[in-house]
């Protein structure tokens, strides 16, 4: 079971969980690029410890594997 449909498949957000759904719209509320560490200073996370953003890195990248998000190199 995929719990991050692929942007094709669903177009509402709905149907993504709430830390995903968190995540682009922190996305969305920047003006350019956003970089992990960014996202896990608006969530709360300790931004210096390399652990916690790990799963953060993650689940950006699962979104935009799934088309949700655009990712640079």
């Amino acid at each position: 079971m995929v719990l991050i449909p692929h942007h094709s498949d669903a177009a509402d957000e709905g149907a993504l969980p709430d830390d995903y759904r968190k995540i682009l719209a922190i996305v969305r509320e920047a003006d350019g690029p956003v970089q992990v560490r960014a996202v896990g200073e608006w969530l709360g996370l300790d931004a210096s410890v390399r652990g916690k953003l790990e799963p953060l890195r993650a689940k950006k990248t699962k979104l935009a594997d799934r088309g949700r998000l655009h990712k640079r190199p």
